[in-house]
């Protein structure tokens, strides 16, 4: 059944919501600054039983964050932001329950397999989330990396899917194109993560009301699990609030 999972993303050492596809090098567009800091939205996470949700660190500057995150709410929420086999286990180690890796597994824009195993040896695959995100193209969804800005030779589609399932607990997925504008999910690539993913995989992306978990839910026969951020009260949207989804996530139990 479709639930509803929590984030916390974190950009120049700040809990922000931004449009995704804007991140750079200079910045990126805002949709949102919070005042509060990522241990506060992390024990109100825990305090409401939400489980798998996400810290994403969003360039550099977010590492003090990060680990106050992690400490408040222990094996409650994944990481992801400059994973790699090095660093993976500090990761576990401050509380992440998975650590989510996405550009450290290509190289020039090529997937490397010798990569996804030395990061396996340090995690398992049951403490392991691959990160698809990616970009629409004229032939389907390519995984971006490097803050979604570079896309590369690896297609979203259902073979890859199942092949990349052995190697991993869950996948994150964020539909890069359409992050942070609020403005309706990519039902194309919902319906796609629905029919190809044997494992639990979460989408994020253009979620801007209650009825786009019902909607997530259909169109995926309750197999993806979404991610609302900018849309969400506790991030300045107007869109639905947590105690919304938090009583969604009871009805679908």
């Amino acid at each position: 059944m479709t639930q509803f999972r929590p984030c916390i993303d974190l950009h120049q050492g700040k809990v922000k919501q931004i449009v995704g596809g804007s991140l750079n090098d200079k910045g990126a567009t805002e949709n949102f600054i919070s005042e509060y800091n990522a241990e506060h939205y992390a024990a109100m996470y825990r305090e409401h039983g939400l489980i798998g949700g996400h810290v994403i660190a969003l360039g550099k500057g977010n590492q003090e964050e990060a680990i106050s995150a992690l400490r408040a709410y222990p094996d409650g929420l994944q990481f992801g932001g400059g994973v790699k086999h090095n660093n993976a286990a500090s990761y576990l180690n401050a509380g992440a329950s998975h650590v989510i890796v996405t550009s450290y597994l290509f190289e020039n824009g090529e997937f490397s397999w010798d990569r996804l195993d030395k990061i396996k040896r340090e995690t398992g695959t049951d403490r392991l989330v691959l990160d698809l995100s990616c970009r629409r193209t004229d032939n389907g969804w390519y995984i971006a990396t490097d803050r979604w800005q570079t896309i590369t030779s690896t297609q979203v589609n259902q073979e890859n899917l199942i092949e990349l399932a052995n190697h991993c607990d869950e996948f994150l997925i964020h539909a890069a194109d359409v992050e942070g504008l609020q403005a309706g999910i990519d039902e194309e690539l919902v319906h796609l993560l629905g029919q190809g993913c044997p494992v639990a995989v979460t989408y994020a992306g253009g979620a801007r009301s209650l009825s786009d978990l019902k909607r997530v839910h259909e169109l995926s026969n309750g197999k993806v699990d979404l991610t609302i951020g900018s849309a969400l009260d506790i991030f300045g949207g107007r869109g639905v609030t947590l105690d919304e989804c938090i009583l969604w996530n009871q009805s679908q139990k």
